[in-house]
């Protein structure tokens, strides 16, 4: 059986490669099979998200496609854990409007916007791998969805408003199974293993196998991909050296709270958690603040205190 060539991982490609138009076809090809439509890559966007960061952990690109609406694509690979992703997601498709609409112009001169996200970690709860989101308004009485009136269907050539707000592609690259069912899947396929099988029939997959080869790249490309390989492994241990290290300071910090209001010494508590001094003093200052007696509790003793002045003043 033939071994599989290793091909370069598609975000570098995306960082390096596909942004060439000699390269459009292979992108053209991915959304194509993902859109469900026949895709032709107009112009890359005159936009900030295009400019290249070297030091970036995520790569996004901005795309003019015509599709017969001359929608407006957003690719963005993403590897590193961000938990407010979704409202990421948000921030870039509305930056994107408003970066694509002319001064002065009307609102119903506003692009469609499409985004495709592909992670490489888990985001939300849910075993699927492909996900996608539109808006849609439903009735809270009739529970019927809202369209378009004729007259704005025949201004905007839409019937549904879905087809006006922006649409949003979720690849969840580890949730694959590996088993290609579909053109599609063999696009997941490769963005999972940086492989692709000979039987693979997608459109473009194979102009990717060919173009994408790591053996096929020059020096200078390798010595870049390797490069980003690396920081790429780094940048996953030292996520997972993260995770556990904030679990294990937790529990450090919880049994040094019980210690501390057992009365045990700091210097023993130290030697027990592995917790230094400061910290531990932290805690217990932490400790007496949300223990101190309210304010009102404190003014009762004033009068008090008074009353006992003049009694020894007589």
């Amino acid at each position: 059986m033939e071994k599989q060539r290793k091909l370069v991982s598609f975000d570098w490609a995306i960082k390096m490669l596909l942004r060439s138009k000699a390269n459009f076809d292979i992108l053209e090809g991915f959304l194509s099979e993902l859109l469900k439509d026949d895709i032709k890559i107009l112009s890359l966007l005159e936009s900030e998200s295009n400019k290249d960061f070297p030091t970036q952990k995520s790569n996004r690109l901005d795309l003019k496609v015509a599709n017969g609406k001359n929608e407006i694509v957003i690719i963005e690979i993403q590897y590193e854990r961000e938990y407010d992703y979704f409202q990421r997601m948000l921030f870039a498709t509305s930056k994107t409007l408003c970066e694509h609409l002319p001064a002065g112009s009307p609102y119903s001169a506003l692009v469609k916007v499409i985004s495709i996200n592909v992670l490489y970690f888990d985001l939300g709860h849910g075993k699927d791998y492909i996900y996608h989101g539109q808006t849609a308004f439903i009735g809270l009485n009739y529970q019927d969805e809202l369209s378009l009136s004729n007259e704005q269907q025949k201004l905007f050539d839409h019937t549904s408003p879905c087809e006006i707000f922006p649409e949003y592609y979720l690849i969840k690259v580890n949730n694959f199974n590996d088993v290609a069912k579909n053109t599609l899947d063999e696009w997941i396929y490769f963005l999972k293993n940086e492989e692709i099988k000979p039987g693979f029939k997608a459109k473009g997959i194979q102009k990717a196998k060919s173009r994408l080869d790591i053996m096929k790249l020059s020096e200078s490309d390798r010595i870049s991909y390797s490069r980003h390989s690396d920081d790429l492994h780094y940048q996953a241990s030292m996520a997972l050296y993260s995770d556990y290290g904030l679990a294990k300071r937790e529990v450090c910090e919880e049994i040094a709270q019980k210690m501390l209001s057992k009365g045990i010494s700091v210097e023993v508590i130290s030697e027990i958690t592995g917790l230094i001094r400061e910290q531990i003093e932290k805690l217990a200052n932490d400790k007496n603040r949300v223990s101190e007696p309210a304010a009102p509790y404190k003014t009762t003793r004033k009068p008090k205190t008074s009353h006992r002045a003049s009694k020894t003043q007589r």
